[in-house]
């Protein structure tokens, strides 16, 4: 009896034991779910696009706290259906020059804004919700703001390239956003372009119908269409539109090799993930070994 009612302790502290072991397991997957969801998130550097301040291989932190974490129905968002994303709060905002990892805006059509779930790029604000940009012999503009504005290196070495009509040697496509005969903007000259924020106005006008069109459609899951000079949402006749998601202006600090905002146009504040803060490990894919000087380093 005494052999017994020891095996039975012993069972029993065995039980607590992995019992105490699961709820700490099931803690800790709690723990890094929300995490990811709300705090911190990794995504590694394929690409050359962010040169100088990223190289591939770098495996960066995003912080989701300064704008808040997305939360919205991950199954539907992975078969391509529309999705309600909702943010938490943030403690901040996002500023010209944060380095910011969103998924791409099309899902599938180059007509038609959607989240692309399996997607994810990193690409450098150069305009806010509210502002007007322009792009003028291969360089960033803001009306009223008087900083830098991306890589201004890069931007320096493309107008040396497109002066010279070396376009084509480094396979420089020119012709950009919203790839239309009656907006001719290329990626040297490009603009006003007055970046959407929410509340704003914009007058309907055939330019403006070409400008906004897509992310028209994507706030009011509607077509808008053009009838001489009369415009329609679905069967109502618009004047003016007033925009009820902010966006933002994207691009890449290698300007001679980043497919970004001056291509494709608009990024929704919604299918931003949020802004890279640091690198916590880089690997020089050319020789698979740590690069030592990157470890820790902060994203600027």
């Amino acid at each position: 009896m005494k052999i017994a009612k020891q095996n039975m302790r012993c069972f029993s502290k065995l039980v607590d034991r992995l019992l105490s072991i699961l709820l700490l397991l099931c803690g800790l997957v709690v723990f890094w779910t929300i995490s990811q969801v709300t705090a911190f998130v990794s995504f590694r550097i394929p690409s050359d696009s962010m040169e100088p301040a990223l190289l591939p291989g770098d495996n960066i932190l995003v912080n989701k706290w300064i704008m808040g974490g997305r939360i919205f129905d991950i199954w539907d968002a992975s078969e391509k259906k529309d999705v309600k994303i909702f943010r938490l709060s943030g403690l901040g905002k996002v500023k010209r020059n944060d380095i910011l990892v969103f998924n791409f805006p099309y899902s599938g059509r180059w007509d038609s804004l959607g989240l692309n779930l399996k997607t994810y790029y990193v690409k450098r604000c150069v305009a806010v919700p509210g502002d007007t940009f322009e792009i003028r012999n291969a360089h960033y503009k803001v009306y009223g703001y008087k900083g830098t504005l991306g890589c201004v290196a890069s931007q320096d070495r493309l107008q040396q390239i497109l002066s010279a009509g070396e376009e084509r040697n480094w396979g420089i496509v020119m012709r950009a956003y919203p790839n239309d005969s009656l907006v001719n903007w290329t990626i040297k000259e490009f603009g006003p372009f007055y970046i959407p924020t929410k509340g704003k106005s914009v007058k309907m006008n055939t330019i403006n119908r070409i400008l906004y069109k897509n992310a028209i459609e994507w706030e009011q899951k509607k077509k808008l269409v053009q009838q001489g000079d009369v415009f329609l949402l679905n069967d109502s006749v618009i004047q003016e539109y007033q925009f009820k998601e902010d966006y933002y202006f994207v691009a890449g600090d290698k300007v001679m090799n980043s497919k970004d905002s001056r291509y494709w146009g608009l990024l929704p504040e919604k299918f931003i993930v949020g802004k890279a803060t640091l690198i916590w490990k880089s690997v020089d894919l050319n020789i698979d070994e740590i690069r030592w000087n990157r470890v820790f380093k902060r994203i600027e």
